[in-house]
C-alpha cells in the first residue's frame, strides 16, 4: 500500500488537526491524571470536550452520517486515531458507547432505539458499559449464567457481571443474558438487553487495580426489570449481538494504540539520555529492539487496514495487532524499570518521582494489557486456528 496520504486524506487530517488546535486549552500538553484536583473535574472536562466534538461531528466518525457520524473510511478512522493520539487526548469514558454499544445499536436496533440512544451516546450525555464477562465466563461469553426471565411485558434479570469498565459512571449497559435455560446449543438462547443502570436492583462495586484506580467493576443484577422494548435484535439472538459487538471492538483497535506506543518509546529514549543509560550497550540494544518491534507493528496495522478496505470488515488477523501491542508495551515498561532503578518505585504524588511517577503508573497499568480486550492465550488460539489453519486446542470444545 501507499503510506502517503491521498489529497483527500491530507485534507481530512489537516481539518482535524486544526480543530484540535483551536479547541484544546492554551498550552495543552496532554492530560496527566495527577494534574486534576479530582476525577469529577477530569470527567467534566472530557464530557464538555466531547460535546464540542459531537457538535462538529468529530466523535463517532465511523458511524453513518444519518446517526451523527461522517461515514468515515477505515483510513480516515486510522488518521483520526493517529491525530488524537498525537494531541495526547486521553480515552473518553464514553468509549464503550461510541465504539461498541452505539455501532451495535445502529446495526441491530429499532428506529425508536436509534433515535433514543444514539444522539446521547455521541454528545456524552449518557455513558455506557458492556455487560458480557462473568466470573465463570470471561473470554467464553457463551458460558454466561446471568438469567433474564420473560414476565410478559418485561424480562427480569438476575446475575453478576465482572470487569465491567466504567460501570460506576454508566447510565446504560449493553447486557447479554440467557433467556432460554435449555437452548440445545450453547450459543443459542441468549438475548441482548439495553439496561438502565439506575434501575432498582442494580448494584455496582468498583474493583481497585494495582495502580490504585478503579476503572472496572463488579455489577450485580437482582430482579432487575427490563422492558421488552429494550431488547436489542431478536429474543434468543444474543450471539449475533455478541459477534457484532466484538467486530466493532476489534475494528477500532490499532492505529491510536500504535501512536501512543511510539510516543511512549520516544519518551523512554529521552529518559535514557537524561539518566545516562543511552550509552549503556544493553539498554541501547533493548531500545533498538523496541523500535524494530514498533515499526513491525505499524506496518502490520497498515496491512490490516488494507485488508479492511478490500473486504469491508476486519478479519482474524486483527488479533495480531492487539497481541503484539500488549506485549511490546509491557516490554517497553520493563526497560523503563531497568533505566530508573530504585527510583522507579516512587509513585505519583511524590515530588521525587521521575516524570511525575509516569513510568511507575504505566508499568503497573501495562500488566492488564495481556488480559483486557481478549487474553493473549485466546488471541493465539484465534491466530492458530483461523489464520494458520492449525487444529483446535484439544482443551477447548
Amino acid at each position: 500500500m501507499d503510506f502517503r496520504d491521498t489529497p483527500e486524506e491530507a485534507s481530512f487530517r489537516a481539518e482535524l488537526r486544526t480543530w484540535l488546535q483551536q479547541n484544546l486549552p492554551d498550552g495543552w500538553q496532554g492530560m496527566d491524571r495527577s494534574d486534576w484536583t479530582s476525577h469529577s473535574d477530569r470527567l467534566d472536562f472530557l464530557r464538555d470536550l466531547q460535546a464540542k466534538m459531537a457538535a462538529d461531528r468529530w466523535i463517532g466518525i465511523h458511524w453513518p452520517s444519518a446517526y451523527g457520524g461522517r461515514d468515515a473510511t477505515p483510513m480516515q478512522v486510522a488518521i483520526y486515531n493517529q491525530e488524537l493520539a498525537r494531541a495526547k487526548l486521553p480515552g473518553f469514558p464514553t468509549v464503550i458507547g461510541t465504539h461498541i454499544a452505539g455501532p451495535t445499536i445502529a446495526q441491530l436496533g429499532t428506529e425508536e432505539q436509534k433515535a433514543r440512544y444514539l444522539p446521547k451516546i455521541l454528545d456524552g450525555t449518557e455513558i455506557w458499559c458492556q455487560g458480557f464477562s462473568e466470573p465463570d465466563a470471561g473470554s467464553d461469553v457463551a458460558a454466561l449464567k446471568t438469567r433474564a426471565v420473560d414476565v410478559g411485558d418485561a424480562f427480569v434479570v438476575n446475575g453478576q457481571k465482572v470487569w465491567t469498565s466504567y460501570a460506576h459512571l454508566s447510565d446504560w449497559c449493553l447486557l447479554i443474558a440467557r433467556t432460554d435455560p435449555d437452548p440445545g446449543s450453547r450459543h443459542a438462547g441468549m438475548t441482548g438487553l439495553l439496561v438502565d443502570m439506575h434501575s432498582p436492583g442494580v448494584e455496582v462495586k468498583p474493583l481497585v487495580q494495582i495502580t490504585g484506580d478503579a476503572e472496572f467493576n463488579e455489577v450485580f443484577f437482582s430482579d432487575v426489570r427490563v422492558p421488552k422494548e429494550n431488547v436489542l435484535g431478536e429474543v434468543g439472538g444474543g450471539w449475533n449481538v455478541v459477534i457484532s459487538t466484538l467486530m466493532h471492538e476489534r475494528a477500532n483497535l490499532g492505529t491510536g494504540l500504535q501512536i501512543q506506543l511510539e510516543n511512549a518509546l520516544n519518551q523512554l529514549v529521552e529518559l535514557a539520555r537524561r539518566t545516562g543509560h543511552a550509552s549503556d550497550r544493553l539498554t541501547r540494544d533493548e531500545l533498538a529492539r523496541h523500535h524494530v518491534d514498533a515499526m513491525a507493528l505499524r506496518f502490520t496495522i497498515y496491512r490490516t487496514l488494507t485488508d479492511v478496505q478490500r473486504r469491508g470488515a476486519p478479519g482474524p488477523q486483527g488479533s495480531v495487532v492487539k497481541l503484539a501491542w500488549s506485549q511490546l508495551n509491557q516490554r517497553l515498561n520493563e526497560t523503563a524499570t531497568h533505566v530508573l532503578g530504585l527510583a522507579h518505585q516512587l509513585r505519583r504524588g511524590d515530588e521525587r518521582a521521575p516524570d511525575g511517577g509516569l513510568w511507575e503508573y504505566s508499568m503497573l497499568r501495562s500488566k492488564g494489557n495481556t488480559i483486557e480486550a481478549g487474553t493473549s492465550e485466546i488471541l493465539r488460539n484465534i491466530l492458530g486456528e483461523r489464520v494458520l489453519g492449525l487444529p483446535k486446542d484439544p482443551g477447548r470444545s
